[in-house]
């Protein structure tokens, strides 16, 4: 993967050195490290230049950014994948159920990953696979991709900050309240390397907003969005509520309408890594979840 950013230095950036000046825009240090590495890496005006070099008004600065190297343990394999968007620095996914994202033992050679790895082989372009949302093995929806390590450096630090807002639809059981806000730490339960707990004395803290869509048939659409990222925060705070996801194997396995947890992740917004544009995706429910409330939800009824 290569990467050639370039940048004409204003006059309120002059005097600034190379390192200060590309740091703001999110630089970490292990990309320094990369750039003074590779060949031109770092230009002004096509001559190689130091990070110490002190800028100065009209000049032309010029990044290249060089993975020659793929993952390594990521088999390619050939998998359909339903691209939503791609330019050269991200990559937005629609995740299917029954894929994990990384893999991991007994998921080997079925993972997203591996799907993505097959894709740019094809297109002979080395590629590190670097996915900055997670879900779960069996929620659906949109996941986005960073195509290189400043995309992912900068991506990274808008998660850790909450600067990714994400919106999921779920189906419970039960006629859930109208809306409301769920403040509960969440913990790994004693004894299971996969199930979590509300848990008031060792848990993380975890918060969820949500807001009921539409009710029918003993079952509520939910849209919830997340304050914490906690490993199955949504699946525990719904079941924590008493209006647990349906067809989750682990907490509600209740599969007479749907063989998956209903959780999909619906909406993705963020602001682009390097061009700085505002960017909106929108994954509409999958047709398993479509069966049990074939409307799809009104847009201005998910949770503000």
């Amino acid at each position: 993967m290569k990467r050639i950013l370039s940048y004409r230095i204003d006059r309120s950036r002059s005097g600034k050195t190379i390192q200060s000046y590309l740091k703001n825009l999110g630089y970490s240090r292990h990309i320094f490290t990369h750039l003074k590495r590779t060949s031109n890496g770092i230009c002004i005006n096509g001559i190689p230049a130091y990070t110490n070099h002190c800028l100065t008004e009209n000049e032309i600065l010029t990044v290249s950014i060089v993975e020659e190297a793929a993952s390594e343990n990521i088999v390619p394999v050939p998998m359909e994948l339903s691209i939503i968007y791609e330019d050269d620095d991200i990559l937005v996914v629609d995740k299917p159920a029954d894929t994990p994202i990384h893999p991991s033992i007994n998921n080997y050679d079925n993972t997203l990953a591996n799907g993505i790895a097959y894709y740019y082989q094809k297109q002979e372009i080395p590629f590190v696979y670097r996915c900055i949302n997670r879900l779960d093995r069996d929620t659906t929806g949109l996941l986005v991709i960073a195509k290189h390590m400043l995309s992912a450096a900068i991506l990274s630090n808008m998660s850790e900050n909450k600067r990714i807002h994400r919106e999921y639809l779920a189906i419970a059981s039960g006629n859930a309240p109208a809306k409301g806000t769920v403040h509960a730490p969440i913990a790994r339960k004693t004894g299971s390397a996969l199930e979590r707990l509300v848990n008031f004395s060792d848990g993380e803290a975890a918060v969820t907003h949500f807001k009921r869509v539409a009710y029918k048939n003993g079952h509520s659409l939910i849209s919830l969005k997340l304050e914490t990222g906690r490993t199955h925060q949504i699946r525990v705070h719904l079941k924590y509520l008493g209006f647990p996801i349906i067809g989750d194997y682990l907490y509600h396995p209740d599969l007479r309408l749907i063989q998956r947890q209903a959780l999909h992740s619906h909406r993705l917004e963020f602001t682009h890594p390097i061009t700085g544009e505002a960017m909106s995706f929108l994954s509409p429910m999958p047709s398993d979840m479509q069966m049990i409330f074939p409307e799809n939800p009104d847009p201005k009824s998910v949770v503000k």
